[in-house]
C-alpha cells in the first residue's frame, strides 16, 4: 500500500482535531491522546488499515526534529530577565537533586525487579525514563491558573534534562556494542561528556544570539518579509543542533539555549518567530505520536507483563515523585505545589528518541523486553497526565 491514505489521515486528524483544539483545552482531552489513540485503532491492534513501512532511521529523523523545534520553541518564550532567579531556585533542585536521585531511583527498582537484564540494560532503562516531555507538559506551561514560576521550572526542566542523560545513554549504547572496554580509555568518555555538556550552551547561545540579533535588524530594516521570519524559527533550531553536534556538543542543549539566547528583540518579529515554532512543534509532535500508536505499540505489546506495567505506573509515580520532593526539601513550596511538579514528569518523545536510536544502534532482537517497558510508560503517561491535566491545573490554580 502506498502510504498516500496515511498523509490524508494525518492531514485530516490535524484538520479535524484543530476545529475543537480551543474547546479541548477545557477538557481532559489532549492531542497526543487523540493520535496515540487513532494509530493503535487503525493500525494492526485494531482495524489494520495502514500498514506502513518506515523504517526506524526515518522516524528516528522526525523525532529528533520534532524535540529539536520544540525544545527552540518553548526556550524563547521563557523571559530572561527572570532566568538566573528562575535557573538559582526550582529548575536547578529538579536538575541537579531530582534528576540524579530519578535516574538512580529507577535503576534501583528495575535492578530489584529485573534480575534477568544485564546491569548496562537497567542503566538504560533508567537513563530513558528520566527526562521530562516538553511537548506532553504543554498544557501545564501554556495553563494560566498555573504560577508562572512553576510554568517556567517545568519548562526548563522538560528542556534540558533530556541532553543532560544524552552523553551517559550514548556510553551506555557503546558498552553494549563494543563491551565494557570502552571504559578504560584514560578518560575519554569523561571528557566526551563534559565536551557534551559545556560546547552545547555556548555554541546554542552564540547561534540563537548572532542570528535572533540580525533577524531583528534585517526586520527593521525593511529587508526581511514576515514569512522568512517566522521560518527562521526552524532554521535557527536545526543550525545550532548540527554546529554543536559538529564539534561534539549536544544538539539538544544547543537548540534550547539557542531559544533561550534568542537575539531577536522586536516584540513583533519575537512572536512571529515563537507562533511558527510552536505550530510547527505541535504538527511534528502529533505525527510521533500516531505512529507511536500505530508502529511501537503493537510490536511491544506481546512483551508486556505484570511486572513491566508495575515499573511503568512506578517510574511515572514514585520514582520521579520522591526524588522530586527530595529536591524540594526547604524551598519554601507548599506540599501542593510539590506533589504537582512531581506528578507532572510525563515521559514521550526523548524516552521514544533514544528507545530508536537505540533500536538503530544495537537492533531489536533480545532486546524487546526493556523496549517494551519504555513503550508502555510513554503510553501510559500519555493519557494518565493527559486526563489529569486540565483538572489539576484548575484545583492547583484555586489553591494558589
Amino acid at each position: 500500500m502506498h502510504d498516500h491514505p496515511a498523509l490524508i489521515l494525518m492531514a485530516l486528524m490535524i484538520f479535524g482535531f484543530g476545529l475543537f483544539s480551543q474547546k479541548a483545552e477545557h477538557y481532559p482531552i489532549t492531542g497526543p491522546m487523540v493520535f496515540v489513540a487513532t494509530g493503535i485503532v487503525l493500525g494492526p491492534l485494531g482495524l489494520n488499515l495502514f500498514n506502513l513501512h518506515i523504517s526506524s532511521e526515518t522516524v528516528k529523523v522526525v523525532a529528533e526534529i520534532t524535540l529539536i523545534v520544540i525544545l527552540f520553541t518553548d526556550a524563547s518564550m521563557i523571559h530572561f530577565k527572570r532566568l538566573i532567579r528562575v535557573l538559582a531556585g526550582l529548575p536547578a533542585r529538579l536538575l541537579l537533586i531530582g534528576l540524579p536521585l530519578t535516574i538512580t531511583a529507577g535503576g534501583v527498582t528495575a535492578a530489584l525487579m529485573f534480575p534477568q537484564l544485564e546491569m548496562v540494560w537497567i542503566i538504560l532503562l533508567a537513563l530513558m525514563l528520566a527526562p521530562t516531555d516538553a511537548a506532553l507538559g504543554q498544557a501545564v506551561i501554556k495553563s494560566p491558573q498555573v504560577p508562572e514560576t512553576i510554568r517556567e521550572s517545568v519548562s526548563i526542566e522538560s528542556g534540558l534534562n533530556d541532553g543532560i542523560v544524552l552523553p551517559p545513554i550514548i556510553v551506555a549504547m557503546a558498552i553494549v556494542t563494543e563491551g565494557s572496554q570502552v571504559l578504560d580509555g584514560g578518560g575519554h568518555w569523561l571528557a566526551f561528556m563534559t565536551k557534551q555538556l559545556v560546547l552545547g550552551p555556548i555554541i546554542g547561545g552564540a547561534v540563537g544570539w548572532i542570528g535572533g540579533y540580525w533577524v531583528d535588524k534585517a526586520s527593521s530594516r525593511g529587508w526581511m518579509e514576515g514569512t522568512f521570519q517566522r521560518l527562521s524559527a526552524i532554521s535557527l533550531a536545526l543550525m545550532a543542533y548540527a554546529a554543536a553536534e559538529l564539534f561534539h556538543g549536544n544538539g539538544f542543549i544547543a537548540a534550547f539555549f539557542a531559544g533561550l539566547l534568542l537575539g531577536a528583540k522586536t516584540p513583533a518579529v519575537r512572536e512571529r518567530i515563537q507562533e511558527f515554532g510552536e505550530a510547527e512543534g505541535q504538527l511534528l509532535s502529533l505525527f510521533v505520536f500516531l505512529l507511536f500508536g500505530m508502529l511501537l505499540v503493537p510490536f511491544m505489546l506481546p512483551y508486556w507483563d505484570w511486572p513491566a506495567l508495575a515499573y511503568a505506573l512506578l517510574s511515572l509515580t514514585l520514582i520521579r515523585m520522591l526524588p522530586v520532593a527530595i529536591s524540594m526539601l526547604w524551598s519554601g513550596h507548599t506540599l501542593s505545589t510539590i506533589m504537582f511538579v512531581g506528578w507532572f514528569g510525563p515521559r514521550g518523545i526523548a524516552s521514544i528518541l533514544y528507545l530508536l536510536m537505540l533500536i538503530g544502534t544495537v537492533g531489536i532482537s533480545g532486546y524487546e523486553y526493556p523496549y517494551s517497558i519504555v513503550v508502555l510508560t510513554v503510553l501510559l503517561s500519555t493519557f494518565l497526565h493527559g486526563v489529569s491535566a486540565v483538572p489539576l491545573c484548575r484545583r492547583f490554580g484555586a489553591r494558589q
